[in-house]
């Protein structure tokens, strides 16, 4: 029992310090001209956030989910704002996600969550744009759903429950990011049904957490399916051990031959969900800027963590 405790320790560290270092090699790539316009893309993508939640989400009573959800919440409980309790909560994950991720893991994401809770604030003496609560819930889903593609791509977070839930997964990989996610929300809006006696107003919260989903998923990848991608490499080692300690992606080696040269190469090939491609793609170019790699859509795919060969099928 012993040996598995420490086993898993031992990779848990490991997992971090990978974690850590793919960080600090992106923030060392960029010029100071891209970090000046990320910035200027996350305070943008804040203010549309806030305008999201301010204007739609919060004065129509719904609390769709993550930090957001559990600030509007306490906002009827507490004498505090909604944009201060954004801050307020997401303090202590801060300070988690710097203690396992690292200090440049989370100066973007800090001031995104800054700049988010300020323009909350600001936005919340306009009052709800429209008293419809479908088209509150569809119009601030949407918003929130832009303007957290947008952070994302520039290399932060919004924050939140996607902090607590990474740190989660390195002490327990076998759990499922996507079904962490969803059990958050369904308890956070579950709530907000009590608290505010209105069970309409949970329901709404939950269409807009589907929207959200949605949303997001098209700005980040577009409406394509799953990817199956080929890499071939001469750091083919180095490469599956990225995938496998980064992504937790399952990788299978194919056995290949060069035409011209006549060697043997082992042909890494993966199929992963369309939010880790980008980050395959880092792998790939910091590993082997020279790697050749293959990306296809793979519209329907069977197996452990997709569909069932027999349930999905109707």
């Amino acid at each position: 029992m012993k040996e598995r405790t420490d086993h898993r320790t031992e990779e848990e560290k490991y997992l971090v310090e990978m974690e850590q270092e793919y960080e600090k090699k992106r923030e060392e790539k960029k010029p100071f001209k891209q970090i000046v316009l990320d910035y200027l893309i996350i305070t943008l993508s804040s203010i549309i956030y806030a305008a999201g939640v301010s204007l739609f989400i919060d004065p129509n009573n719904m609390a769709p989910g993550g930090v957001t959800g559990i600030a509007i919440i306490l906002s009827r409980i507490v004498p505090l704002e909604t944009g201060t309790l954004i801050l307020l909560i997401n303090i202590p994950i801060i300070l988690l996600g710097m203690w396992k991720f690292g200090i440049r893991f989370i100066i973007s994401t800090f001031y995104a969550i800054a700049m988010t809770s300020l323009f909350t604030n600001l936005f919340a003496p306009f009052g709800a744009a429209t008293d419809d609560i479908l088209l509150a819930a569809l119009a601030g889903s949407a918003l929130i759903a832009v303007s957290i593609g947008s952070i994302f791509k520039r290399g932060a977070t919004t924050g939140g429950t996607d902090i607590i839930i990474k740190c989660f997964r390195l002490k327990f990989p076998h759990l499922k990011t996507g079904a962490l996610f969803f059990i958050t929300d369904v308890c956070i809006v579950t709530v907000s049904g009590f608290i505010f006696k209105d069970v309409d107003a949970a329901l709404y919260a939950g269409i807009a957490v589907i929207v959200t989903a949605v949303v997001l998923d098209v700005v980040l990848y577009g409406r394509d399916g799953a990817k199956l991608v080929y890499i071939i490499s001469d750091c083919q080692e180095r490469i599956t051990d990225r995938v496998l300690a980064d992504l937790d992606v399952g990788v299978t080696h194919l056995s290949g031959a060069g035409a011209y040269s006549k060697k043997d190469k082992k042909i890494i090939m993966c199929v992963v969900k369309k939010p880790l491609l980008p980050r395959i793609e880092e792998v790939v170019k910091e590993e082997d800027s020279d790697a050749f790699m293959i990306v296809t859509s793979a519209t329907e795919i069977f197996g452990e963590g997709y569909k069932s060969y027999f349930s999905e099928k109707i």
